[in-house]
């Protein structure tokens, strides 16, 4: 296990993905070796050790790795008593307050997990807070709270024109990419959505079926970068409808990106629909 300089070829293996539900919306993510190591597994975010420690006994799996996106505590709170309990490394973004942090991500450093067989390349997705950083292979993306289906994180320490930014890193990726965020939020977002886009025909669509996913108790998570493309506000800040919405709401005509992108957050901060 480590960091190598480069990220080796795609593999047709896709890893499979375990969901922790954990407090009142929050996902941890149990990632699974490929092949033979299908019962080794890292864990994404882990704000609560219980939980985690019941997905293992039940499956029969054993921890390999903890990888981190950021520094609240419902992403961290269980790193410390797994790693008492397991002594596995923690890898997590350099400029944060980790928890027993082992190595320190930078964007661009490739996570390779070799007793899995899996490797993941670490962005830079500062905006949720000053270091946050994401994790993307084998089709998949852990991008904590930064990304949601149909929304995104609150900015508490970045500015617009940084999570801007970091959304365009995401929104950069195969549309194929399966999207593992950290909180089911997508019906809240996705209402917000549509009243940014009342006649997004793609949104109605999606809305319907999340929600028929909750109404029987069930996850909205992944999502993927091609369907947020087509639904998610955050990522649609300079389509004409998004653009327009926003400058009603601000009261005149926004000169760019940022700015759009400010006015939409904003406006989720309020919304209570």
């Amino acid at each position: 296990m480590g960091l190598e300089t480069s990220l080796p070829a795609e593999t047709p293996e896709i890893p499979a993905v375990t969901r922790v539900p954990a407090f009142e919306d929050n996902y941890f993510w149990l990632v699974h070796g490929l092949g033979g190591a299908a019962r080794r597994v890292a864990v994404v975010d882990p704000g609560h050790a219980a939980p985690v420690i019941a997905a293992l006994d039940a499956g029969g799996l054993t921890l390999d790795t903890i990888l981190v996106t950021h520094h609240h505590a419902d992403h961290i709170g269980g790193v410390a008593p797994l790693v008492e309990r397991y002594r596995v490394p923690v890898y997590g973004p350099a400029t944060e307050a980790i928890p027993l942090r082992t190595t320190a991500l930078r964007e661009g450093d490739i996570v390779a997990l070799g007793a899995l067989g899996l490797s993941f390349r670490v962005y830079d997705v500062p905006g949720h807070t000053a270091g946050h950083i994401a994790y993307y292979g084998h089709g998949a993306l852990f991008c904590g709270d930064t990304l949601f289906s149909g929304g995104c994180g609150r900015l508490f320490e970045g500015t617009p024109a940084q999570m801007l930014r970091s959304l365009d890193k995401l929104a950069a990726l195969p549309p194929e990419t399966r999207v593992y965020c950290a909180h089911e939020y997508t019906a809240a977002n996705l209402r917000f959505a549509g009243a940014v886009e009342p006649d997004n025909t793609a949104l109605q669509q999606y809305l319907a079926r999340v929600a028929a996913l909750r109404a029987g108790n069930e996850a909205t998570i992944p999502s993927t970068i091609g369907l947020e493309l087509c639904v998610n506000p955050f990522l649609r800040t300079r389509q004409p409808a998004v653009r327009d919405a926003a400058s009603q709401r601000s009261g005149g005509v926004l000169a760019d990106d940022a700015g759009v992108f400010a006015v939409i957050r904003e406006w989720k901060n309020g919304f209570r629909g």
